[in-house]
C-alpha cells in the first residue's frame, strides 16, 4: 500500500501541479479549521462570503495561492447537507489539500498515470467535475483525485487513457459549476479506491479519521516548496 514514506522517497521525481510552483513567497497557508475565529460566524451557505475571506487575504498580501487542509477539522462543511451524519456527528475531517487560486488555472499531472474514472459530482458542496488518475510507484498502485474542475476538463477523456507527467490534466472551475465553491483544486491521494469510480470521500467523520488517514496519505509531499 502506498504510504507517506514511499511518496516522500520518490518526491524528487514528481512534476509540479502548478506553474509557477507554490512556495512560501507566493502562498498563504490557510486555516479553515473550527479553531479559526474568522470561520465561526461565516455564512457557509454563501459562496461569495466564503471566497471573500480567502481571496481578500491573498490579495492583501499579494499572494497567488492559498493552501491547506489535510486532516483539518473544518466548520465549512456545515454549508451542505452532503456532509451531514447521524445523531451528533457530521463529516468534517478534510482528507486532501486545497489550493485556492484563479478559475481557469491549469493543473499538471505530477506522475505518469492512466485515467481511472471521471464524472460531474454536481450536488451543492460536492466536487463538481472530478478526475481520478491511477498510478504505480515502486510497484505500488495508488490514485490521485482532482476536484472542483471546469466542465471542459472532462471532455475528450476515456477510462484507461495513458497520460504522461507534466501534461495539463485539467483546469480549475468556478462557482456554481465546481460544486458551488470559490475556485480551488481539491487534490487527494488514495491508496485503495474500494470499488468506487468518479468519486471518493474527501471528508471523513472524526471517528473514522485513523481509517481514512491510512487510505489517504498526506498529499503535502507533492508541494515541497511549502
Amino acid at each position: 500500500m502506498i504510504t507517506d514514506t514511499l511518496l516522500a522517497k520518490h518526491s524528487h521525481s514528481f512534476h509540479k501541479l502548478f506553474q509557477p510552483d507554490l512556495h512560501r513567497d507566493n502562498t498563504l497557508i490557510l486555516d479553515l479549521s473550527a479553531a479559526n475565529p474568522k470561520m465561526k460566524h461565516l455564512d457557509y451557505s454563501n459562496t461569495h462570503s466564503l471566497g471573500k475571506v480567502i481571496f481578500e487575504e491573498m490579495q492583501k498580501k499579494g499572494l497567488r495561492y492559498a493552501y491547506g487542509g489535510y486532516l483539518e477539522d473544518r466548520e465549512v462543511y456545515r454549508r451542505s447537507p452532503l456532509f451531514a451524519g447521524k445523531a451528533e456527528e457530521a463529516r468534517s475531517i478534510h482528507l486532501g489539500i486545497d489550493v485556492w487560486t484563479a478559475p481557469g488555472t491549469p493543473v499538471y499531472l505530477p506522475v505518469d498515470g492512466k485515467v481511472h474514472s471521471f464524472q460531474n459530482n454536481d450536488q451543492f458542496g460536492d466536487y463538481g467535475p472530478t478526475i481520478i488518475m491511477a498510478h504505480e510507484l515502486a510497484g505500488e498502485s495508488f490514485f490521485t483525485l482532482y476536484g472542483h474542475l471546469s466542465e471542459a476538463s472532462l471532455e475528450n477523456l476515456r477510462e484507461g487513457m495513458p497520460l504522461e507527467k507534466g501534461t495539463v490534466l485539467c483546469h480549475l472551475g468556478d462557482a456554481p459549476v465546481n460544486g458551488d465553491w470559490p475556485p480551488h483544486l481539491h487534490f487527494q491521494v488514495i491508496a485503495d479506491m474500494q470499488g468506487l469510480k468518479g468519486d471518493f470521500p474527501g471528508v471523513a467523520f472524526v471517528s473514522e479519521q485513523m481509517k481514512y488517514q491510512k487510505l489517504c496519505p498526506d498529499p503535502g509531499t507533492f508541494f515541497p516548496g511549502l
